[in-house]
């Protein structure tokens, strides 16, 4: 089979894969001619690097932000408040990281955040699902809220989502699902939730998984696109943290002010030694600093 040949037919399984084919809408050619050499292999390049679109979630729940709310969670068309402008500090540093700013190229992998502390109780969840939330306000990304604690699965409790849900881990055992079968598209606009899926003793392993590579690969490669929140068990307490971070683009660590020991925080930071980029937030601080007076402080 000739170079034209190969290249017509790889483009037509582009087409198929819903990859569009800007030429062959405007000549009705799946591929340029013979004597279009230069623009067959410029064209073939580029469309070989763009990656299959993600499909939209085939389910969709209502969280009760009422509840949210009474329990001092951010939620949409809410009065502006200390905890919201706390918020927007915090994501700022992780966007810029993830999509570029100001001139600067996006770290590798920054739309894959994953939030973590040393110890249980810190925060992390509270964290994430706020991040996620004020994320989701966002005018250019969607968020993407997965459930990585695969024993506590807190954040479905956060939500009111009774009940047991299909999610990652199922998403990562069986080859024949697709994200968008077990994705739950929300009453928040641009705010989808994975759930952790069904509980399995050897979860830390199906983390370190090529399955959950290609997952990530391919979430990663939607990055302008698409900011994905990992709420992970704490660092100290299960080793799924310790085999996911390395795997992330930004890990932010949650310490709890006047509670979590040093020593704790330190031998937190040397798990995280691998990882590209890793943040610190601290958490119910009394003395804030005066660029962030609201009791968190992300640095």
């Amino acid at each position: 089979m000739g170079i034209i040949e190969q290249a017509s037919k790889r483009l037509e399984q582009l087409r198929q894969a819903g990859v569009e084919l800007p030429w062959a809408e405007s000549t009705g050619q799946v591929a340029p001619s013979p004597e279009q050499p230069a623009a067959l292999a410029g064209a073939l390049q580029e469309v070989a690097a763009a990656p299959p679109p993600l499909k939209p979630p085939r389910q969709r729940v209502d969280i009760d932000l009422g509840h949210l709310s009474a329990m001092g969670y951010l939620v949409p068309g809410a009065p502006r408040s200390r905890l919201m402008d706390e918020f927007r500090s915090i994501k700022r540093p992780l966007l810029g990281n993830a999509v570029g700013s100001k001139g600067r190229e996006a770290v590798e992998r920054g739309n894959l955040i994953m939030i973590t502390s040393s110890l249980p109780g810190e925060g992390k969840t509270f964290t994430s699902l706020n991040l996620a939330m004020s994320m989701a306000s966002e005018l250019n990304h969607s968020v993407l809220l997965v459930d990585a604690d695969a024993t506590r699965m807190a954040i479905a409790e956060r939500l009111r989502l009774q009940g047991p849900r299909r999610g990652l881990m199922d998403l990562l055992l069986d080859p024949s699902l697709d994200l968008a079968d077990l994705e739950l598209a929300t009453n928040v606009d641009k705010l989808s939730f994975l759930p952790v899926g069904t509980q399995h003793e050897l979860a830390t392993e199906i983390f370190g998984s090529r399955a959950m590579g290609a997952f990530l690969e391919r979430l990663a490669a939607h990055g302008d696109q698409r900011i994905v929140i990992f709420d992970a068990p704490p660092l100290l307490h299960a080793a799924e943290a310790r085999v996911l971070a390395p795997q992330m683009g930004q890990v932010v660590l949650v310490v709890e002010a006047g509670k979590t020991q040093q020593g704790s925080v330190q031998h937190a930071l040397s798990l995280l030694e691998e990882c590209p980029l890793v943040l610190t937030l601290l958490n119910q601080a009394r003395a804030p600093a005066a660029s962030s007076p609201y009791g968190y402080y992300a640095y």
